[in-house]
């Protein structure tokens, strides 16, 4: 078929974020319209003016990042859907993370760890840092604890004596992977175990950044493959007539994938935290309560009671929960089957699965994947 509508997209290709934007355009693209596509390779910010001068295209996704490209952008009089938090032609469409959601995914996943010392390493030329660094105060304020924010000078000395100086153990969200890689790099300079005195999360789960960390980050997934499609569904819509009637579109994340920075559980019920790192270890090998309790020198309503007491729910609800997890970081990932998934996540038939995962999240696995899915 011959492309229906010329499109531009004014996004960098030179970081995880906005290749899962891209991603999310061409997955919304192959289903729906067969648009003609223009792709510049640039960095953050590096659109040229002279790019659209003499382009005859229907619409623009862009993340205007910066004043050349708002001032690029400004008279377009043609259809334009914002991907950047930074709000720069605020009368246009808006699509983007939510980071009050990520900003509690990430306070949510170290409160379960049973600390009670937090700290907020950010980065204030960003919006969406300042936006994450004030949803994550309010969360740990609402949970009872009081927050310190990192300072932002760069460099690993200043920080390395700000995180020497928080009360330990303590958990600290960095407003994105870099800033979490930074963090961890002062924690080594401090002499600060990771997680046992500081455990640290990013945003973005960037696999390569994230696993390159020592130890390995923990980090909230932005669910950055549906920010595209949306945008791309809502420039679709303006094309053809429809104006939108909302501007702001926040996307909320997947979830949190769990790696060694935040492989801890600050309580000093020793059994307590034997358990959590037996069910996080094992709860997808099909293992039940009983397990838990075989592995420990507790009765079982013991152990149910000091669950209860610290994290807020039953040893089931954490086996529940952290298989639940697992299935949804599969469910957005291609070649996985639900049957698979069953099997790898300890549920053995897709039709169990399936059940169980409706009454919980209220979405069928088809429906989260569709919401979801990176290819």
């Amino acid at each position: 078929m011959r492309p229906s509508k010329q499109v531009a997209l004014l996004i960098e290709t030179s970081n995880a974020y906005a290749r899962g934007l891209l991603r999310g355009v061409m997955a919304y693209v192959r289903e729906h319209q067969p648009w003609g596509l223009r792709l510049t390779e640039h960095g953050r910010g590096e659109v040229s003016r002279g790019e659209l001068v003499e382009w005859k295209g229907q619409g623009i996704i862009a993340r205007v990042e910066n004043e050349r490209i708002a001032a690029t952008l400004r008279d377009f009089r043609r259809p334009v859907v914002d991907v950047s938090a930074a709000r720069l032609l605020p009368k246009l469409p808006w699509v983007e993370t939510d980071d009050a959601a990520i900003a509690k995914a990430a306070a949510d996943h170290l409160l379960s760890r049973g600390l009670t010392n937090f700290g907020f390493y950010g980065d204030d030329r960003f919006n969406w840092s300042r936006w994450r660094q004030e949803a994550f105060h309010r969360c740990i304020a609402a949970a009872g604890f009081a927050c310190s924010d990192a300072p932002q000078a760069r460099g690993t000395g200043k920080l390395a004596d700000w995180v020497r100086a928080l009360p330990k153990p303590a958990g600290v969200m960095a407003c994105y992977d870099i800033r979490g890689r930074e963090l961890i790099d002062a924690c080594r300079a401090a002499e600060v175990e990771i997680p046992d005195e500081v455990a640290v999360i990013g945003v973005d789960d960037d696999e390569l950044l994230c696993e390159l960390s020592d130890p390995p980050l923990s980090s909230v997934i932005p669910d950055v493959r549906r920010t595209g499609w949306v945008a791309a569904e809502i420039l679709d819509a303006w094309m053809s007539g429809s104006r939108p009637a909302e501007l702001q579109h926040p996307i909320p994340p997947l979830g949190v994938a769990t790696r060694r920075s935040t492989d801890m559980l600050a309580v000093e019920d020793a059994d307590l935290a034997a358990a959590v790192r037996f069910i996080r270890e094992h709860a997808c090998d099909g293992i039940t309560v009983a397990d838990v309790v075989g592995k420990l020198p507790l009765s079982r309503r013991v152990l149910e009671s000091r669950f209860e007491r610290v994290l807020g729910r039953s040893p089931h609800a954490e086996i529940l929960r952290v298989r639940l997890e697992r299935v949804k970081q599969l469910l957005t990932q291609p070649g996985w089957t639900l049957d698979a998934i069953a099997h790898k996540t300890g549920f053995h038939h897709g039709e169990y699965l399936s059940a169980v995962f409706k009454r919980e999240t209220n979405l069928t696995p088809g429906a989260y994947r569709r919401q979801h899915r990176l290819d």
